[in-house]
């Protein structure tokens, strides 16, 4: 049973510190968050990453949308949000439910499916004026022949709906492309979906940025933005291996965020967080994807290292106080200090036995903290997409200088000899 003067808000998906954070937040302003998970089993990607917040009510959805309504239905939710990509769906509907009944902000359903399936994310942006990569909804492996060979160059296969760059392929030639084509048709992603479908895509050449936003009522700010360095390892040509926060002001982050908060615009998200992924190419600004959720890669707290605040706390004005939401927005972020999240790049699988070096990298004059993923004893994959870096380290320091020099450090300390395999 519960109070009825307890007000609730449903995060749907929630897992790892942004989870705990995200119900953290929304207690702190007085609200009692409920949890719920949009499917029976756990993805295969966030198994291993567990939300620790001591929920009064977790609530797991089957598939029914009537039955899981009738079981939050007695909470009243004033917002239901989405903590990582699974949840989008499942949380535009209920939003979209609930809206009449308790005011919930919603994004409705109307555009959810062009925000999660990337093929009818970029097909709904060009369709709209703006800039996007030409593509192909691949429907067999002549059609593709042909689309490459029409293109040339290297092309780039995803699957419609996983996250990160999971199952992400780049394909030199048709051969190549046929094979990642055979591979992805219809296996489970890391999302534990099974993929309806996969899309090719021209290789957009250029530097990749994250704007991270929040959106009260059509009005979005932005929290933070990232350049992010990749490198050419273990087959990858675009293996993400840092990303580091800029400031608010300059002229690419103008041309970025304008683009963005354009990209929002045309898929409806009017509410709640993006995690917006573009290519600065020759041509300019350029869409890679749209996260309708918060940041991932624990940038919320690196960004608030830097800044003082994060997309959590905007999240929670944006749902439950947008008085206060009003009231701050507008003002660009502020940098007290230089950040970079930066991550090692296994370069083979085995048994791990030990990492020869990584007392080495705390004792780097940036280091803020670690995450190791992979522990002495476990299975060490080769890293060729963001779910296998085995380990994430944080750099902090008033003089960007010192966190570059670290970063460059670090790239010297990893490779084969900082792994030691049975």
């Amino acid at each position: 049973m519960h109070d009825d003067s307890t007000r609730y808000v449903v995060l749907v998906d929630t897992y790892a510190s942004i989870g705990t954070e995200l119900a953290q937040e929304f207690r702190r302003a007085g609200y009692t968050p409920v949890r719920l998970q949009s499917g029976a089993e756990v993805p295969l990607a966030l198994r291993g990453l567990p939300d620790h917040y001591p929920y009064d009510v977790d609530i797991v959805h089957r598939g029914d949308l009537s039955v899981t309504l009738s079981a939050l239905s007695p909470f009243r939710p004033v917002a239901v949000v989405a903590g990582t990509e699974p949840g989008v769906e499942l949380a535009d509907a209920l939003s979209e439910a609930f809206h009449p009944i308790t005011g919930a902000p919603t994004n409705g359903t109307a555009l959810s499916p062009a925000r999660r399936d990337k093929y009818l994310m970029i097909e709904r942006i060009k369709e709209q004026g703006l800039r996007g990569a030409r593509q192909i909804l691949v429907q067999d492996e002549g059609q593709l022949r042909n689309w490459h060979n029409e293109v040339g160059g290297t092309i780039v296969l995803k699957p419609l709906r996983s996250a990160g760059s999971d199952g992400v392929s780049w394909c030199r030639n048709p051969d190549d492309a046929v094979r990642a084509f055979r591979r992805l048709n219809g296996r489970k992603n890391a999302l534990a979906q099974s993929n309806d479908g996969v899309v090719a895509q021209e290789y957009l050449i250029g530097t990749e940025y994250i704007v991270n936003t929040v959106s009260c009522n059509g009005t979005h700010e932005v929290c933070d933005i990232w350049e992010t360095h990749r490198i050419n390892a273990n087959g990858v040509p675009d293996l993400l291996v840092t990303s580091r926060l800029l400031p608010a002001d300059g002229a690419t982050q103008d041309e970025l965020v304008a683009y963005a908060f354009a990209v929002l615009d045309v898929l409806g998200i009017a509410h709640g967080a993006a995690h917006v992924e573009i290519k600065m190419t020759a041509y300019g600004p350029c869409l890679i994807e749209v996260g309708a959720r918060v940041s991932g890669g624990n940038l919320p707290a690196t960004a608030r290292l830097a800044t003082g605040q994060s997309q959590i706390e905007w999240m929670v004005d944006a749902y439950v106080q947008p008085e206060q939401f009003a009231r701050r927005t507008g003002r660009p972020y502020r940098l007290h200090q230089q950040v970079a999240r930066t991550a090692l790049v296994a370069p083979r699988s085995g048994t791990l036995l030990s990492y020869e070096s990584l007392e080495r990298v705390k004792e780097l004059e940036s280091f803020h903290d670690m995450q190791v993923r992979v522990s002495p004893g476990e299975q060490l994959s080769v890293t060729t997409n963001d779910l296998t870096h085995p380990v994430w380290v944080t750099l902090a320091h008033e003089v960007g200088e010192v966190v570059t020099r670290d970063l460059f450090t670090l790239r010297y300390m990893d490779g084969v000899g900082f792994y030691k395999l049975a």
